[in-house]
């Protein structure tokens, strides 16, 4: 089964409340295509970790295993996986390239365990540029973010978006 998935984050402020928007595509054998939309919103977060909250949900509601192309405006995302930025944070034990601990480890290990089962493609896309289903997704994740009854965000660190 081959399955598109587009996913955006947003936060206002950051950290501030957030939410995240995905937007999956699956054509049947008869041509017909489906689409299901997810979103949710947090009371407090950050840009990068809706972000990944957003393909993690996309990924996680696959019933089977797939052919993922993944559709994204985070380099953030797609970098971490098309310039092996992953490999290289398993390879020091979760540090990076600076030798300091990787921020969102939570996500990051949640991201790769729903991956697993999945041949997955990352493919970045301009944001705000006009792209259909970017827009759409922007639309969720503002939507959430904005919304009443946030979730809580367990593995937000507030020391992990000070500068210094």
């Amino acid at each position: 089964m081959k399955v598109t998935i587009y996913t955006d984050g947003s936060s206002r402020g950051n950290p501030g409340p957030g939410g995240y928007g995905a937007v999956l595509h699956y054509v049947d054998s008869a041509g017909n295509l489906h689409v299901k939309e997810l979103s949710a919103g947090y009371a407090t977060t950050t840009n990068n970790r809706m972000e990944l909250l957003g393909p993690i949900a996309a990924l996680e509601a696959l019933k089977r295993p797939c052919e993922v192309t993944l559709v994204s405006d985070s380099q953030y995302l797609v970098n971490a996986f098309n310039q092996n930025w992953i490999a290289g944070w398993l390879k020091r034990g979760w540090k990076n390239a600076n030798k300091q601990p990787v921020k969102n480890i939570d996500l990051w290990k949640r991201l790769l365990a729903a991956k697993e089962p999945h041949q997955v493609e990352f493919v970045w896309v301009k944001g705000h540029a006009g792209h259909p289903e970017n827009e759409r997704c922007d639309q969720l994740a503002t939507e959430a973010a904005d919304g009443i009854n946030l979730l809580i965000d367990e593995g937000f660190k507030p020391e992990e978006t000070l500068p210094f």
